[in-house]
């Protein structure tokens, strides 16, 4: 694979960083009261750091449509039961 499609090594230094600092802002995140919020606010930022994880260092980003499709189907299921949990809990 040539350089310019797997992406530059500036590029990866970039993203490590924007890792590390999510999960410093994630430790950061769980000291702060916020009731049934600390769960949802743990999910985004977990979910924005596995998004970085495969758009770069999978290198979804230059991959064709079917690829994306059988990397977001999984991801539509896993939304749908994160969701039914959520609600059960906040129900109970």
């Amino acid at each position: 694979m040539s350089q310019e499609s797997t992406g530059s090594r500036r590029t990866y230094f970039i993203v490590y960083a924007a890792l590390v600092a999510l999960t410093v802002v994630t430790v950061l995140v769980s000291y702060v009261n916020l009731g049934l919020m600390n769960v949802v606010v743990a999910l985004a930022i977990a979910s924005v750091k596995a998004s970085l994880v495969a758009l770069f260092f999978m290198h979804l980003k230059s991959e064709d449509r079917l690829v994306w499709g059988f990397a977001l189907v999984p991801l539509a299921f896993l939304a749908l039961i994160i969701g039914g949990t959520l609600l059960d809990t906040m129900l109970r």
